[in-house]
């Protein structure tokens, strides 16, 4: 299926100003195709909460054009402001929503959203973000002494498969092993690192922290992380690390204050239940993660609005660092028929706008909710929802992966195109347009198996997928190892250490790709900033522009090798569309671009 149909989105080429202040004019435009019936064009804008109509006038048609322009300047009148346009065609009509067209009058779940307020911090635009566990990257083989929980793995033990690694093995991975790979980092051509816990715990994967105050000395401790933030300062790299705000780890110093008096003040940091069989609270009855009480606004002052709390601590000097990703973000400040949540989130937000307005702030919501999303807390999320879990869907063939593996409690489904793309189009109409571009979009992470797996191993599947990710609009996020193609059926098995003394195991050709595609995103502003524009949905592959003034790129993605798609119109001369260079070609993916 080709669509030719009206469009509209929150980039440049629509909206004049995506972060006015209320009482500011804005210029909203719609692109509609000649051959679509439309006899007028009104927008339908909610203000002070009742829906006004302003009609559109159409630019004067330019010779030779097959589309054309329709714009109307409207006052923003609120903060949040809700909008759809009404297409008419005599008595006919259609509505044009962030989700799409609808041929029947919908409700405002999917209006386009315009927030008149400061948008996500600048600097994520054509950064590409590297996701690193700390264990699991690289050593410096410094000796340290273990905690008693803890196993300790031989690096290269993985690699020859002696043993499946557990939440309690411990590789070695540390700081000043992460600072000596700074240059293959730099050469890969990311802009940024995300960091998987830090602080100390009682696991490999380092969310049951024990403390936020300190840099786990088995990574090194303060000492070495600030020698690496230094270096990565010199490369221009920016950081971010998670936070859990959901939880601790049950060896936290605020529950073993909690625990050893009741008239501590740590005491109401937390759910305590006698009929629990731990006396306790843990999330999802996890005696190990005793969850946090937000009833508490001594516990909200320690963890994030005190000048030395937990949040604020790390986004000041000598740390400074570029934002936090946060845990289980949905659940924080929610247990039974008490809910925080809202609160929560917007105070996070605004300590981090007051502290470190440059910051991003970005969590773990896997099944989004919008109103998180609604401009006034997370500036975005980690895709899960609206990329990595649909993809999967669409694009696995033959995979070697653990039942599950998605969340759900049967096997990975297959979807065809059009469902694909109509998920997409139904999670992005449900938030704002910053939101999408502020979220962190993933093929896979430290919680799921690896890409390689969900293809069954095959590259040019994989390439396809990291094509998609690094051209659809979002932050783009990449698993250490997956440049190398490595593999992983689940979550602990996707930790694999990275084996750096065993490079012929590297998918080298496939790692040389990556880069290419690094690079384009890197330096490409309608990659970064530009509209979403599906002009094809076809049975094995897809076709979307992102678009800027001054450039546009044309993106195809097949779960097919190209060669096998007969008759297809597969490039932009098959459209009509002139002018157009080829960025990237690949199997069953491609890129091109028009400047100007």
């Amino acid at each position: 299926m080709r669509i030719s149909e009206p469009h509209h989105d929150g980039s440049p080429l629509y909206v004049s100003n995506s972060g006015p202040k209320p009482g500011e004019k804005v210029i909203l435009s719609v692109r509609i195709p000649n051959s679509y019936p439309a006899t007028g064009v009104h927008l339908r804008i909610y203000h002070d909460g009742e829906a006004r109509y302003f009609p559109l006038k159409q630019d004067a048609l330019s010779k030779g054009s097959d589309e054309s322009w329709w714009r109307v300047k409207v006052e923003i009148m609120n903060v949040f402001n809700s909008y759809r346009f009404l297409i008419a065609n005599g008595t006919d009509y259609t509505w044009l929503t962030a989700a799409g067209m609808r041929s029947f009058e919908p409700n405002s779940n999917t209006d386009f959203h315009l927030i008149a307020k400061p948008k996500y911090p600048e600097w994520i635009s054509q950064r590409v973000l590297y996701q690193i566990f700390p264990d699991r990257f690289a050593t410096s083989g410094k000796s340290r002494k273990l905690p008693d929980w803890a196993t300790a793995r031989n690096w290269e033990d993985a690699f020859h498969g002696k043993y499946e690694s557990g939440g309690q093995d411990l590789y070695g991975g540390d700081f000043a092993g992460i600072e000596s790979k700074l240059p293959y980092i730099k050469e890969l051509g990311v802009g940024g690192i995300y960091f998987t816990p830090i602080f100390p715990s009682r696991s490999a994967h380092r969310y049951d922290a024990t403390s936020f105050d300190f840099v786990d000395p088995l990574l090194g401790g303060d000492k070495e992380f600030q020698s690496f933030l230094k270096a990565t300062r010199k490369h221009k790299l920016k950081i971010i690390i998670d936070l859990t705000t959901n939880h601790v780890g049950v060896g936290h110093t605020w529950f073993t204050k909690a625990k050893k008096s009741k008239s501590a003040k740590e005491r109401g940091y937390f759910f305590w239940d006698k009929k629990s069989p731990f006396g306790y609270i843990g999330w999802f009855d996890l005696a190990s993660l005793p969850k946090l009480n937000f009833a508490s606004k001594a516990l909200r002052n320690e963890l994030y609005r005190g000048k030395r709390s937990a949040l604020q601590r790390w986004l000041r000097p000598p740390f400074s660092l570029d934002g936090w990703r946060i845990d289980v973000g949905n659940m924080t400040g929610i247990y039974r028929d008490e809910d925080h949540h809202g609160e929560v989130v917007c105070e996070i937000r605004e300590v981090m706008d007051t502290v470190s307005p440059n910051s991003w702030l970005v969590a773990e919501n896997a099944d989004m909710q919008p109103k998180d999303l609604d401009g006034s807390s997370w500036h975005g999320t980690m895709n899960y929802q609206g990329f990595c879990r649909p993809l999967w869907s669409w694009i696995n063939h033959n995979a070697n992966v653990k039942p599950g593996g998605q969340g759900m409690p049967v096997d990975m489904p297959v979807i065809s195109t059009e469902q694909f793309v109509t998920t997409m189009r139904e999670f992005n109409g449900g938030i704002p347009w910053r939101s999408l571009l502020a979220s962190m979009n993933l093929l896979d992470s430290h919680d799921t198996a690896r890409m390689r797996n969900i293809v069954g191993g095959d590259r040019t599947l994989h390439l396809a997928a990291m094509t998609l990710l690094l051209t659809y609009p979002g932050v783009p996020s990449i698993f250490a190892g997956d440049e190398l193609g490595m593999e992983g059926a689940w979550g602990e098995d996707a930790r694999r250490p990275i084996q750096w003394d065993h490079q012929e195991s590297w998918d080298h050709e496939f790692l040389a790709a990556t880069k290419e595609l690094i690079a384009i995103r890197s330096t490409s502003p309608a990659l970064a900033d530009g509209g979403l524009r599906f002009i094809a949905i076809e049975k094995e592959h897809f076709i979307f522009l992102r678009e800027l003034k001054g450039e546009s790129v044309f993106v195809l993605i097949s779960r097919k090798p190209l060669a096998t798609l007969k008759k297809a119109a597969l490039t932009p001369d098959d459209f009509g569309l002139e002018g157009y260079t080829s960025l990237f070609a690949a199997e069953a993916s491609g890129v091109w671009s028009r400047k100007g």
